[in-house]
């Protein structure tokens, strides 16, 4: 849960970007490129509120790399699996528009936590003194 100090602004949140990464790209690289540039272009405005951006798929697409494929069940089951675990880190989430089961599960997972959810980098509260 997202303590006191954090919500007065005093310190800087982790919020992570979701949206559509694979999602209505029919497995396209040039598609999935620009879904995460597109994941990428809310990271500057954020840190500037004085935030830190953190999209799953920057520690995902390391651990994708580095693991057997014959391992795993699939690559949708690291990011997810890698998603979930990056959740339980950060302070708030900023949901991107456009069609996204993993960002939807993002969404439900930090309604659980109780941590903040935003549609609109407006929304985000500016933690610069």
């Amino acid at each position: 849960m997202v303590n006191a100090t954090v919500l007065g602004m005093n310190t800087p949140l982790l919020i992570l970007i979701a949206g559509p990464y694979r999602s209505g790209t029919g497995g396209d690289p040039a598609a999935i490129a620009r879904n995460l540039e597109r994941l990428e272009a809310a990271a500057a405005p954020i840190y500037a509120l004085g935030h830190v951006p953190m999209i799953g798929e920057w520690v995902a697409l390391p651990i994708l790399r580095g693991i057997d494929t014959g391992a795993t069940a699939g690559d949708g089951d690291v990011m997810y699996e890698t998603a979930r675990r990056l959740l339980q880190h950060c302070d708030a989430v900023l949901r991107l528009p456009g069609e996204s089961s993993g960002a939807d599960t993002d969404v439900a997972i930090a309604r659980e936590r109780g941590i903040p959810v935003y549609t609109e980098l407006a929304e985000i509260p500016s933690a610069v003194r």
